[in-house]
């Protein structure tokens, strides 16, 4: 059993024969005194001592049994009350289950999914009843989906793009808009927004995609959808990001008007990767659309920092086994800001902006919360904690919440 306890206390007395004695370097980020011992041999003395240098703990120790001391302490003792919430193995728990909030797809409908296949590139990813809808749309008399054997006939069927739907990247996205704006005006897709994605099989082809795709329909698809998320980050004067109690994130209330979590919390810019732009390029674009920050302050403060990927299964006819499966890799960028600037909501989506401390990001990732972030930014931030140092790596389950942050095809 491992105790933390104040590096004050005196309590070397009586357990010598019991007791190992040592100093990590770094353990819940700061240095501590850890004993390992059995409870057996804590004696009612010690444990008034115990009482006595953290006083904390002596509610629990009147209203607990002796045998819920190492829990009670783990959770406890922090060093003060604004680390308390960082390392609470209910917080770790809680980050899970943000993360698996946007990585939902039942293994009955992942097992049926059908290869969407141009050029031998494996690019996205469909229900059966999907592609057989696809297949079953002419568009000028033409017919641009088909259903093609596998090579291994004992496997399942690929869906394809057929010969009417040519063979360069400028016909074959005439040719899908047809089919999708076909189901947009029948009212099966819904949420258009006139904005290109690139539709690739790895992230490094977007200069040469297969295809372009309506950004509403790609999911239809299940081909991989790119995005920027921006940590708008102010730092104590210290600089540094660890200081948990001074380090700010700045947040955005999203409009009620929005088709998508209207009125949920936000990242303060994030954005899908348009065909044509580099991602640096479009941070910047979407930093001056969505928060008024001028270009020269978001080159000056921006650092890539990675990728998080999820994939999720939904759309309002997935009862009906036509869902959609979002499959998203979303590129991290921290943006350090000035203490004294505020960024202002310029192009409709967002209400106002607000700065959060590190404690408010942490309360929000309990399921109960009742002013949640927009689902898919909680592994984002999560993400930017585990990085920042804000999350111990002595923290139970870390690497659970490190390893499920790329549960999608991250390509």
């Amino acid at each position: 059993i491992l105790y933390r306890v104040k590096p004050e206390m005196k309590i070397t007395p009586g357990l010598k024969a019991t007791t190992t004695l040592f100093l990590p370097s770094m353990v819940l980020m700061r240095p501590v005194v850890s004993l390992v011992v059995q409870p057996s041999a804590i004696s009612p003395s010690l444990r008034r001592r115990i009482s006595g240098s953290c006083p904390s703990l002596s509610s629990h120790l009147h209203h607990r049994s002796w045998a819920t001391l190492p829990r009670v302490l783990y959770s406890t003792y922090r060093g003060d009350g604004q680390e308390e919430l960082w390392y609470q193995p209910s917080l770790m728990d809680d980050m899970l289950y943000r993360i698996q909030e946007v990585n939902k797809v039942p293994s009955d409908v992942k097992k049926s999914l059908l290869d969407f296949v141009v050029d031998g590139k494996n690019i996205g990813k469909v229900t059966p009843k999907v592609a057989q809808r696809l297949c079953s749309i002419a568009t000028q008399s033409s017919f641009i989906f088909e259903l093609s054997q596998n090579i291994d006939a004992s496997t399942k069927p690929i869906l394809t793009l057929a010969d009417d739907a040519g063979t360069t990247s400028e016909s074959r996205t005439q040719a899908v808009a047809s089919v999708m704006e076909h189901l947009r005006d029948n009212g099966y897709i819904t949420g258009w927004r006139d904005e290109m994605y690139p539709v690739v099989e790895t992230f490094d082809e977007v200069s040469n995609p297969v295809f372009l795709i309506e950004r509403a329909a790609s999911s239809l698809l299940g081909v991989l959808e790119y995005g920027v998320h921006i940590n708008g980050i102010v730092l104590p004067e210290n600089g540094n990001v660890m200081d948990r109690k001074n380090t700010k994130m700045w947040m955005a209330r999203r409009s009620k008007t929005k088709s998508k979590f209207p009125g949920y919390l936000d990242h303060i810019v994030a954005g899908g990767q348009p065909a044509g732009l580099s991602l640096i390029e479009n941070v910047v674009k979407e930093c001056l659309e969505e928060a008024g920050i001028p270009p020269e302050l978001t080159k000056k403060g921006i650092q890539p920092a990675g990728a998080i990927s999820y994939e999720s299964y939904g759309g309002k006819f997935k009862d009906d086994g036509e869902g959609v499966l979002s499959r998203v890799v979303l590129f991290c960028f921290d943006l350090i800001l000035p203490n004294d600037f505020v960024p202002t909501a310029h192009d409709g989506e967002v209400d106002y902006f607000f700065q959060w401390e590190m404690r408010d990001i942490a309360k929000s990732m309990d399921p109960k919360y009742e002013d949640p972030i927009k689902p898919n930014c909680y592994p984002v931030i999560i993400d930017f904690l585990i990085r920042s140092g804000c999350i111990s790596p002595d923290s139970p389950k870390y690497l659970d919440v490190l390893r499920t942050l790329r549960s999608g095809s991250c390509m």
